[in-house]
C-alpha cells in the first residue's frame, strides 16, 4: 500500500504543479485563447480528478461504504457536467480547442511522470 500511496500523493500535488507551469508558460508565449484553453482544460480535469479521489474515498472508506451504483451515478454526472462544459467552451469560441485538448492531458502527464518517477526507484533500489 506504501507505493499506491506515494503514487497517489504524487499524481496529486503534480497534478497543480503541471497546472501552474503550463499556465504561466501559456500566459507569456501563447496567444490568449490557446493559454485560456490550457488553463481551464487542466482545471477540468484536475478537478474532476479530485472529485473522484472523493468520491471513491467516501464510498470505500469504513464505515460508509457506498453502492458502486452510486459511485457510478456520481461518475456519469460529472462526466456529463464536464461534456456539457467542454461544448460550451467550444461552441462559443471562447478557447482555443488544441489548448484545451493539451489542458485536459494534465492528470495523464502527471501520471506518467509518476510511473517513471517508480520505475526508477524501483531500478535503482535493485541495482544496490
Amino acid at each position: 500500500m506504501k507505493i499506491q500511496k506515494r503514487i497517489l500523493v504524487f499524481v496529486t500535488r503534480s497534478n497543480w504543479v503541471l497546472l501552474g507551469l503550463i499556465t504561466v508558460l501559456g500566459l507569456l508565449l501563447a496567444p490568449f485563447r490557446f493559454a485560456l484553453g490550457l488553463i481551464l482544460g487542466g482545471l477540468i480535469v484536475t478537478i474532476n480528478f479530485h472529485m473522484l479521489y472523493r468520491t471513491l474515498k467516501g464510498a470505500l472508506t469504513p464505515p460508509h461504504l457506498s453502492s458502486h451504483h452510486v459511485v457510478i451515478a456520481k461518475y456519469y454526472v460529472r462526466f456529463a457536467v464536464s461534456g456539457f462544459i467542454l461544448f460550451w467552451l467550444i461552441s462559443k469560441g471562447y478557447v482555443d480547442p488544441l489548448g484545451l485538448i493539451l489542458g485536459l492531458s494534465v492528470v495523464v502527464l502527471s501520471i506518467l511522470f509518476a510511473t517513471l518517477m517508480e520505475l526508477k526507484h524501483l531500478i535503482f533500489k535493485e541495482a544496490m
